[in-house]
């Protein structure tokens, strides 16, 4: 199986995966009635303990490879930014939006990593890119404010939080990238959950999780769909994707997003969350911009070849 083939299928499953992670975190906060059970807080914390806690063995047997400071800086920003920081920053958005328009706004991932990767890592950009860039922004934009109007209960917040998570997934995807490519995926995944682990334990103690467990009859039920969210959709589906980006790009990782949204639309609409036309036309836009931003350097090479084939040829 060639790499490029390994990649896609790679990426089609985990977009399945973390597109129905969206409805796990509400199943883990509300009943089908919708009683409450845990907090958005809660199932931040709870999600990163379990995830922290099924990999803490391989964590504790890799961590030995840390060989320096600068290793120990990258990993750490992995498992903050592209874990810790977005598990309580998405729960806290899904208490104001649905979780279809939820995996619709994770479109930004794509467009942070591109400029992150050319601010800070100095990636080359090509015409095209940038102005897919351009379109992908508008699209997002649109996007907000078309979804305002249909898939909130809570304020402008609750998106913004789904925003800056996505600014943090494209800070880690490319720490990944251009500082660890000495470690394999599942190394990077375990050792960066071990260093957030502590933080995780913390949180739970100060949220008051135990008590809840003891004293909501519900409690049981909604964490059984966190473990899940927690084992699958966290902890396996980040070596998954640590595994994307070191067998492809920190870019073509991030068009995972291209996928989410779909998958999380689809599973919101069977538990009976909307969608506007509106969103569907704004959906489309970034998609297109997404589009231009990965085609641009698979094109500039061709461009580049065929000026170089001419040049020869005369």
């Amino acid at each position: 199986m060639s790499k490029e083939l390994r990649g896609w299928i790679l990426l089609l499953i985990l977009a399945c995966v973390w597109g129905s992670s969206f409805i796990l975190m509400k199943k883990g906060m509300h009943t089908s009635d919708n009683q409450p059970i845990f907090s958005d807080a809660q199932v931040g914390s709870l999600r990163m303990l379990i995830a922290g806690l099924v990999l803490l063995p391989f964590g504790l047997y890799n961590f030995r490879k840390i060989r320096t400071i600068k290793q120990l800086i990258s990993l750490s920003i992995v498992g903050f930014f592209g874990n810790f920081f977005p598990a309580f920053l998405f729960t806290y958005s899904e208490t104001g939006i649905s979780s279809g328009f939820a995996g619709m706004l994770n479109s930004f991932t794509p467009i942070f990593t591109v400029i992150i990767g050319f601010v800070v890592f100095k990636v080359k950009l090509t015409p095209l890119q940038i102005f897919g860039v351009l379109v992908g922004t508008a699209g997002i934009y649109f996007l907000m404010v078309a979804g305002k109007n249909i898939s909130m209960e809570g304020d402008w917040s609750h998106i913004l939080a789904v925003v800056l998570a996505t600014f943090f997934y494209a800070i880690s995807l490319n720490t990944i990238k251009h500082t660890l490519q000495m470690f394999k995926a599942v190394e990077i995944t375990s050792l960066a959950f071990m260093l957030v682990l502590p933080p995780a334990l913390l949180a739970n103690w100060n949220f008051d999780t135990l008590q809840t467990i003891q004293t909501n009859e519900h409690a049981w039920g909604g964490l059984i769909y966190i473990a899940i969210l927690a084992v699958f959709g966290t902890a396996i589906a980040v070596i998954l994707f640590n595994r994307i980006i070191s067998v492809t790009s920190a870019l073509f990782a991030s068009s995972v997003t291209y996928f989410i949204p779909v998958v999380a639309v689809v599973i919101g609409l069977n538990f009976g969350e909307h969608i506007s036309g509106g969103q569907i036309v704004a959906m489309g836009v970034i998609l297109i911009g997404v589009l231009m931003v990965n085609l641009g350097p698979q094109l500039a090479k061709k461009m580049s070849k065929k000026s170089t084939n001419s040049v020869n040829s005369q």
